[in-house]
């Protein structure tokens, strides 16, 4: 066992931040919808797998049914455009899915439980509309996408700490979604929509009174994270290189988890309960196997509720809130 662990530590930390990394953002549109409405968004995870469609749609476009041989400014281009593209197809449905799910209810002043059933029913209606129809056409066949798609950014080994090897992948997947962390921290923390953003999830009475419109900040949160989940399943599509019509359903709940176990509303929170989950989830595949892996998510989230409901970050999150 120790073998193991000597011989696997580094290995799996390096996949843990990347993994990590991708929960992170996700994480972000959970917590940012929380914060202002209180609504867990289970539709988000849907938000996610739409922008893992597109980015492969744009890699398949540009390949034309071959490979991609590219250099490194070519790369870090192609890779803005799957970001940009992905950010705003998933932005556009996440304010989409609010104007038809969630703003009618909070229009009638319905409960909280209505609009948990609404975001499962849009989930599904995602999932099912995504199943039968756009990933049959864009793929020509039902369910996973082809497994030969195209690699635009090689997985090369750069350099190894220790037994741990750091490709160009990682590289570009952790540098990529650390910016989108600090810019998104700096936007909220710093900036006028992020004052009326922070407003809102403090006191909307209050906010309002001070002349914030509920309706347009609701909408850019839900479009901050939308682009979020937009950006992760960039990131995502190019480390991994397919999609699935049911795979915002696992990373959701880890994504989820990942909010819950940093302080769910808060988004420092959420990006550090996502670099946990993350080494937590590689590291306990040295112990258990990676069979275990996706089970230690789970885990995780029943240990947060019992012990630390509020999460890591979380008090200092109530103690803004008294």
């Amino acid at each position: 066992m120790l073998q193991d662990l000597q011989a696997q530590f580094l290995g799996s930390t390096i996949g843990g931040l990347v993994a990590g990394s991708i929960y992170a953002l996700i994480a972000l549109g959970y917590t940012m919808v929380y914060g202002v409405l209180r609504l867990i968004n289970f539709a988000h995870s849907e938000i996610f797998m739409i922008g893992t469609v597109t980015s492969l749609f744009i890699l398949i476009s540009i390949a034309g049914g071959g490979s991609i041989t590219l250099g490194v400014f070519g790369m870090i281009a192609v890779l803005l455009l799957i970001i940009i593209a992905s950010a705003a197809v998933s932005g556009g449905a996440a304010v989409l899915l609010e104007q038809v799910a969630y703003r009618p209810l909070r229009k009638k002043g319905a409960t909280r439980l209505a609009a948990l059933i609404s975001a499962i029913g849009a989930s599904l209606f995602l999932q099912e509309l995504f199943g039968l129809e756009i990933i049959e056409w864009l793929t020509g066949k039902s369910g996973r996408v082809q497994q030969n798609a195209p690699r635009f950014i090689p997985h090369d080994e750069l350099f190894h700490i220790g037994n741990g090897v750091v490709r160009t992948d990682h590289v570009f997947v952790i540098v990529g979604a650390v910016i989108m962390m600090i810019a998104l921290d700096q936007l909220v923390s710093r900036t006028r929509i992020g004052r009326g953003i922070r407003a809102t999830a403090q006191d909307p009475e209050a906010a309002v009174l001070m002349g914030v419109s509920i309706d347009k900040i609701v909408r850019l949160t839900f479009l901050l994270g939308g682009a979020m989940a937009g950006v992760a399943a960039a990131l995502y599509v190019m480390e991994y290189e397919n999609t699935d019509y049911r795979i915002g359903f696992l990373l959701g709940i880890k994504a989820f988890t990942a909010a819950v176990l940093g302080g769910i509303g808060n988004l420092r929170g959420a990006l550090l309960g996502g670099i946990v989950l993350g080494l937590v989830e590689n590291w306990s595949s040295i112990f258990f196997g990676s069979q275990w892996k996706d089970v230690t998510a789970f885990v995780v989230l029943v240990l947060v509720l019992m012990f630390r409901p509020t999460g890591i970050l979380g008090e200092s999150l109530q103690r803004a809130r008294a």
